[in-house]
């Protein structure tokens, strides 16, 4: 027996998409890969994967913990309306929240701790019975936690993958969570979790989530306030607040999924941490966002589109030329350990690389000539006459290629975060005066007003989290200054790739020699073969 209740007042696993309207998600948060914040990264293709040919294995997940609180002008029952596709009336300000038309909803459903009334079963009894509880303007009212979900993995399986992770996470901590899957049919499913922030007493009814605590000296006595009283502070009834919780419920989720994944015979490949943390000299993509993923869908092209193209072109650039290094960096190695009288001249391998078979046509003759032209004039820039002297220029190579690898990794993840501040900025302003209407307005046409720009509130709303947070990072808001160290950051990253890109011809010339010996190689094979064994 499970120490949890499961309530399922939900929409069921098969919904039909006819029947529902399009909305844009309200959680506008960041990944992650049109594209949600949450999408699945995908990994290489070459993967062979049963279930579904174009499913990919997730890489990388972002997982976004926030909290819904009245001071940001949002309600937990609008919340929970939208996130399940239901028709919910906020007794607190007696808004009726409508989302019956929103397509998309594949499951909802409700957990309860065993200790929980059973009429919180019901989401509208649920959620107005914490707004009901909550008495300032500015409470915090809930948590929600999103997640990506595996493509790989069937609706069932996906089901059962968030209640186990749903019901030891959150609800044996004695949380009600109301959760729901959402899958428009343009491969990000994704789940949103809304958890209670005050504790349930055993008996049902609502605990306190703070109570106060006396400050002690070093003998454990109270000390006065000089006022007739004593010196205290509040601490909370739980430690559900705890920001290492965040980075744990993260990783949990990494942990089911990957065990998800195993059960259903795919590859685990899930990380909730970033190529940074990981040690992985590879840049992320930059969140599009609906209103860039849509335009880029048209064919148009965006500033944050444009960073993501670079980004995926810098980051095979580099996987190409490590392996390349590598690889002669090791050949030019034992070649050069080698006796010097095992080891072929520069003379022989520029000879054996001319004797090699040339083309037939046209265009491959002087491509010959031109890559011919390209090797003797690296071998005589460089001074190499000896296998070791290109052993060590190879060496070199190497080095260079980890300097520039560090400098357009590094420049890349500062235009990505310049790029990012930029577009929130530009959504700030943008979406600004329709803010400002909805504040004019009288409550009874504020829900009808919100319906209908929806979308721009959401930006609006996600626009100002994101500045907020930035100043109280201790940045600074200047687009300004934003903008020209974008530019000095291009041409820098242009500088650093043209470098790189004439590493990878001097590379190719190498190779070419590379090919020589294996060629020698081959014939000496051949002619001690021919001789046979001595007698």
């Amino acid at each position: 027996m499970h120490r949890y209740r499961c309530r399922a007042p939900c929409r069921g696993l098969l919904c039909s998409p006819s029947a529902m309207g399009s909305y844009t998600p309200q959680t506008p948060c960041a990944p992650r890969a049109a594209r949600h914040p949450l999408r699945v990264c995908p990994a290489p293709r070459s993967l062979n994967i049963p279930h579904r040919k174009e499913a990919i294995p997730i890489d990388f997940c972002h997982i976004p913990v926030s909290i819904i609180k009245r001071s940001a002008g949002r309600s937990a029952v609008a919340a929970a309306a939208y996130r399940s596709g239901t028709k919910l009336t906020n007794e607190w300000d007696g808004l009726t929240h409508d989302y019956t038309r929103k397509g998309g909803i594949i499951h909802a459903e409700i957990m309860l701790p065993a200790h929980a009334p059973p009429e919180f079963a019901d989401r509208s009894t649920l959620w107005n019975s914490v707004e009901q509880i909550e008495k300032a303007r500015d409470s915090q009212l809930a948590r929600e936690v999103e997640a990506a979900l595996p493509r790989e993995l069937t609706s069932e399986q996906q089901l059962a993958l968030v209640r186990a992770y749903v019901k030891d996470n959150f609800v044996d901590k004695g949380m009600c969570a109301d959760f729901a899957i959402h899958d428009k049919g343009t491969g990000n499913p994704h789940v949103h979790i809304m958890l209670t922030i005050r504790p349930l007493k055993e008996d049902g009814s609502w605990g306190a989530k703070c109570r106060k605590a006396y400050d002690l000296d070093e003998n454990g006595q109270r000390i006065p306030d000089g006022k007739g009283g004593w010196k205290n502070h509040r601490e909370d009834t739980t430690d559900w607040n705890d920001k290492g919780n965040v980075e744990i419920w993260r990783a949990a989720w990494a942990a089911y999924t990957n065990r998800a994944l195993e059960a259903a015979g795919q590859p685990a490949l899930v990380d909730h941490r970033s190529y940074k943390r990981r040690g992985i000299d590879k840049v992320s993509s930059v969140h599009l966002g609906p209103a860039a993923s849509q335009m880029e869908k048209r064919g148009i092209k965006t500033d944050k589109g444009d960073v993501n193209r670079q980004i995926a072109a810098d980051n095979k650039l580099l996987k190409e030329i490590k392996a390349r290094v590598t690889r002669l960096y090791n050949w030019s190695k034992a070649e050069a350990g080698k006796p010097a009288e095992a080891a072929p001249s520069m003379l022989q391998l520029w000879e054996a690389q001319q004797q090699r078979k040339q083309p037939t046509t046209r265009t491959g003759r002087i491509r010959a000539l031109q890559e011919s032209a390209a090797l003797f004039s690296f071998l005589q820039a460089n001074g190499i006459q000896s296998m070791q002297q290109l052993h060590e220029k190879i060496s070199d190579l190497n080095t260079r290629y980890y300097d520039l690898r560090g400098e357009i990794v590094k420049a890349e993840r500062r235009m990505k975060a310049l790029t990012e501040r930029g577009e929130m900025w530009r959504q700030y302003n943008e979406y600004k005066s329709i803010h400002k209407q909805l504040a004019k307005l009288k409550p009874e046409k504020r829900e009808l007003f919100e319906q209908r720009h929806s979308r721009e509130l959401i930006l609006y709303d996600a626009a100002t989290r994101y500045l907020k947070d930035l100043k109280e990072s201790g940045e600074e808001i200047t687009p300004k200054a934003w903008q020209r160290e974008f530019e000095k950051l291009t041409i820098k990253h242009e500088a650093s790739t043209f470098d790189m890109k004439a590493m990878r011809e001097e590379l190719k010339a190498v190779e070419r020699l590379k090919k020589a010996a294996d060629q020698l190689a081959r014939q000496e094979k051949d002619k001690s073969h021919d001789r046979g064994p001595e007698r």
